[in-house]
């Protein structure tokens, strides 16, 4: 049974998150000017090959409850460091609107950073900051955001694509460091998954179109085998979708996108699950993407080498090469 004193930090949540809903217009007025990611990717193409190995792995078992954490609390890294300077200034001068990192990955990028299989994106928009997945491991999620210079208690939200574990296998430890951001997750996520995460902060079951943060929302659950969530950014050039692993389809998952919030797609990126496709499959998703007018993309975790080199080929400098450690700088968000 929740404490009274649980139980009032709870009403507390619930009560800031009003307020912070009536302030937002306030906030992004007064701290547009304010750059707070301190991440810098390397300037280098993608370092290597992908992990060996790791292209035929099988589907990870679905989180019926939480990981246990990878790292004792007490071990965690220390991660209140401060923000280089090099990304305040970029913000400051107001080139810098959407700033995307890829902090879990099986794809090697920056080649500080640990890769493993799964995938974590931090979406930072305006003054707000968004954690899209969690990755499979807490210890190498809170150490590769430690060497990028990301303070996780500026996480918000956090928003999981879908159950498996190498999408919601860092989450645990993340709260264990004492955050409470919020966590936005799928009605299908098994219910006590919910009520562990729920003893610790506030969880959301997501609504289609539901708004996470301004500009940043979430499709709702497409359903399928396994159901999942993308997230939508929307920005002056069109929207932003990142998926975790598009189990229903990646086309299916960026119609979606488009029939909810309308516009071109500016960049596609994620994992688009073509890891074990055949070449009629990739040939109809490559298709599926110039009928849907996707701009750019960039395929990473378990899109797989031989449909991200077909990606690569079709749209040429519309292609990002994504890994661990690559920074996706949008202005006009």
């Amino acid at each position: 049974m929740m404490s009274p004193d649980a139980a009032l930090k709870r009403g507390g949540l619930a009560l800031s998150e009003t307020a912070r809903a009536l302030s937002t217009l306030a906030m992004m007025l007064s701290l547009a000017a304010c750059g707070r990611f301190g991440v810098e990717g390397p300037g280098s193409p993608m370092q290597g090959a992908p992990v060996s190995g790791l292209e035929d792995r099988p589907e990870p078992d679905q989180a019926s409850v939480l990981p246990r954490p990878t790292m004792h609390p007490a071990d965690l890294p220390d991660v209140q460091e401060e923000i280089p300077v090099e990304r305040k200034t970029m913000t400051e001068e107001g080139k810098v609107s959407l700033i995307i990192a890829i902090l879990f990955d099986n794809n090697p990028y920056d080649e500080r950073l640990t890769t493993a299989w799964g995938f974590s994106a931090l979406v930072e928009r305006g003054p707000h900051r968004v954690l899209f997945d969690t990755g499979g491991d807490g210890a190498i999620l809170l150490s590769n955001m430690k060497t990028l210079g990301i303070d996780p208690g500026s996480i918000e939200a956090v928003v999981l694509s879908h159950a498996h574990k190498d999408h919601t296998g860092g989450l645990e430890s993340l709260l264990a460091l004492g955050l409470q951001p919020i966590v936005y997750v799928l009605p299908s996520f098994s219910s006590g998954f919910k009520a562990q995460v729920g003893e610790v902060t506030q969880v959301v079951e997501v609504a289609p179109g539901q708004v996470i943060m301004d500009g940043i929302f979430t499709t709702g659950e497409v359903v399928g085998e396994i159901p999942e969530q993308a997230l939508v950014v929307t920005t002056e050039e069109g929207l932003v979708v990142i998926t975790g692993c598009a189990h229903p389809g990646i086309d299916r998952m960026l119609q979606k996108a488009r029939f909810m919030f309308g516009g071109p797609i500016r960049l596609a990126m994620g994992g688009f699950h073509l890891k074990s496709a055949d070449d009629e499959r990739v040939s109809h998703i490559l298709r599926a993407f110039r009928d849907l007018g996707v701009e750019s993309t960039a395929p990473c975790h378990c899109t797989g080498d031989r449909a991200r080199g077909r990606f690569a080929a079709e749209y040429g400098e519309g292609f990002i090469q994504a890994g661990v450690g690559k920074v996706i700088v949008l202005p006009g968000g």
